[in-house]
């Protein structure tokens, strides 16, 4: 292996810097803990302290266009650089009067203009939305308007396509900002109280700042980052994180994802995700390394040719890529070197034991499965470089992060004691609902306009995950199951409900269950399962017009890869619709009590 795969790992023993852990000494690697002098925000502490520091001329993205000529001719962008196009974004935002507190959003893929939007925002004080590019209109919409957005950053595509036609549902929407355009543009929607919002430019939009930006004091309690996630049911969360979660980013780089400054880290993570801002942008930078960014989508050969070429010391990937590389076979990695690699480390769901295997066999490298959640916003547990890797574990959790185990009834209520306090489970190897001591720094701080939601994800001062896990004698956590129907697939968290209520509008459909099924590639696919209306027959016609309606409303990525029709569907008295019945049915397994349903179709 190469020089950079020897470096020692900055955790060297966990018990030891668990037992000496507090939060003012992780800041101190940032510059030391906020104070109302100084105040901390993401940006400066990610682009400017390099600059400062003389590393201003140090790559911080090596950006690789979608051409696949483009693996050999990468675009290289300095931390010099990026503060200078941050600090022009933030001035034009000031100078157009979105001052702190603006809701800004990037609906594109991983171009360098969604790095400098993300970063520039940051700089402002406003407020940086994510999304994720394969949405559909109606999604797109959605956030959109939960978030009050006020400035888009889209591409041409990207708005032609999606964002053109439902600007006149967007009241807030005062700016979009088109990358790659040659000219301004003027607004091709109308809205009846102010015409539309106004259509830049990118490159025009950056001529309206400067070099030079000062930026104001941030409280670290100033919201930063905006992400949704879709529950089980309603309308998507927003979950809320403040510019002091900027040190659990850098935490977790350092110790868990092993990241040293001369590093190359490659985080594939979509940056519509959270994954793609906390580990694509921020943690990365505030530990100063090269970040490489591949706008392409997946393709074997071309990331085995990047981890090689770009001699890539730290791998950030998910589950689902690391099966679809197994399926390929390990004679294509077999041709290529990959001795700067010192570590790959897995995100998004659970990582089985096979797979950390098969890539301990190709790589050659320690495989590392982290958890974490967006209300989260950082690695919670993990496995580490300087621990055994026990294969098919999440890990343990990370230094200052106190993780417990809630007991449950069978029906997933919590087990209570005589106070009315949840009851921890203490033995090992016993199932219960993972939770975290609430108080982190990159704890969510609410769910946007959603006071109720946030307070009943906490009981008693723990954070409810809603995943299942159990611990083992040695404080190992192993994941059990999802505590609810939120469906996990190729790394992308899809909420049932959006699914169904998209179905449900097509006049050929009565009622609509989706639930998420197991899958050898993409872990999990949505499928749903529809009633029709009592004139409609089932057909293979019909079945690829609801496929085709879903994906134009939903996108390729949250719309059914399956549809079943059904006579009816399992509902509990109260009329919600039990999805487990479905998955049981589904997995051929025993449907367990069925007292508080109607009855199910199957049965009659």
């Amino acid at each position: 292996m190469s020089a950079q795969a020897t470096v020692a790992p900055w955790l060297v023993d966990y018990d030891a810097t668990v037992a000496a852990f507090d939060w003012d000494r992780a800041w101190d690697d940032l510059g030391g803990r906020p104070d109302a002098e100084h105040g901390v925000n993401i940006a400066d502490l990610a682009l400017d302290r390099h600059v400062r520091a003389g590393r201003g001329d140090h790559v911080a993205i090596r950006w690789i266009g979608r051409d696949p000529a483009d693996v050999e001719a990468p675009v290289d962008l300095t931390y010099s650089m990026l503060a200078s196009r941050t600090h022009r974004f933030a001035c034009a935002l000031r100078n157009n009067g979105f001052g702190p507190g603006t809701g800004v959003a990037t609906l594109t893929g991983r171009i360098p203009d969604l790095y400098v939007t993300a970063l520039g925002t940051l700089k402002g004080q406003g407020t940086f939305t994510p999304l994720f590019s394969a949405f559909g209109p109606d999604p797109i919409a959605q956030r959109l308007q939960l978030g009050h957005i006020k400035v888009l950053v889209t591409t041409p595509t990207l708005y032609r396509r999606k964002v053109a036609g439902i600007v006149d549902r967007l009241p807030d929407l005062e700016l979009v900002l088109v990358c790659g355009a040659t000219e301004d543009q003027t607004a091709g929607s109308t809205n009846g109280r102010r015409g539309g919002p106004r259509v830049l430019s990118f490159g025009a939009f950056l001529c309206d700042g400067t070099k030079t930006f000062e930026i104001g004091y941030t409280d670290p309690e100033t919201p930063a980052l905006l992400h949704f996630t879709s529950g089980t049911t309603g309308t998507p969360k927003g979950a809320i994180h403040v510019h002091g979660a900027v040190v659990t980013h850098h935490l977790t780089g350092r110790l868990v994802l092993d990241l040293h400054p001369d590093d190359v880290f490659w985080c594939t993570a979509d940056p519509g995700w959270v994954t793609g801002t906390s580990y694509g942008i921020i943690a990365p930078l505030t530990n100063g390394v090269t970040s490489i960014v591949d706008e392409a989508d997946f393709d074997a050969e071309r990331w085995y040719r990047i981890l090689e070429r770009d001699a890539v010391d730290v791998f950030y990937t998910a589950p689902t890529a690391i099966r679809m590389l197994q399926r390929l076979g390990p004679e294509l990695a077999a041709a290529h070197d990959f001795g700067a690699l010192r570590l790959l480390a897995s995100v998004g769901e659970p990582l089985d034991a096979e797979a950390v295997r098969w890539c301990e066999r190709v790589f050659q490298v320690p495989v590392l499965d982290t958890w974490w959640q967006t209300e989260t916003g950082g690695i919670m547990i993990a496995n580490y470089r300087s621990e055994p890797v026990r294969a098919g574990s999440m890990g343990r959790p990370l230094p200052g992060i106190e993780v417990g185990l809630l007991a449950r009834t069978p029906d997933g209520d919590l087990v209570t004691d005589d106070r009315g306090a949840p009851i921890e489970i203490t033995d090992p190897d016993i199932s219960g609902e993972l939770a975290l001591r609430a108080g982190w720094p990159s704890m969510f701080r609410g769910y946007l306009d959603q006071q109720d939601r946030y307070d009943a994800a906490f009981v008693d001062g723990w954070y409810r995950s809603g995943d299942l896990a159990r611990r083992d004698a040695d404080g190992y956590f192993w994941f059990v199951g999802r505590g609810d129907d939120v469906i996990k697939t190729a790394g992308h968290l899809i909420g049932p409900f959006e699914v169904e209520s998209a179905l449900d509008e097509h006049p050929a459909v009565a009622e609509t269950g989706v639930i998420g099924k197991p899958d050898e590639t993409a872990g999990t696919i949505v499928k749903a399962f529809v009633v029709l209306g009592h004139d409609q027959v089932p057909s293979d016609d019909l079945r690829r017009e609801l496929l085709g309606h879903a994906r134009s409303r939903l996108g390729a990525a949250v719309a059914p890869r399956e549809i079943e029709f059904v006579d009816s569907l399992p509902h509990t008295r109260s009329g919600k619709i039990m999805r487990r019945l479905l998955k049981a049915r589904e997995l051929g397994e025993d449907e367990g009590d069925t007292s508080a349903l109607e009855t199910p179709a199957w049965a009659t």
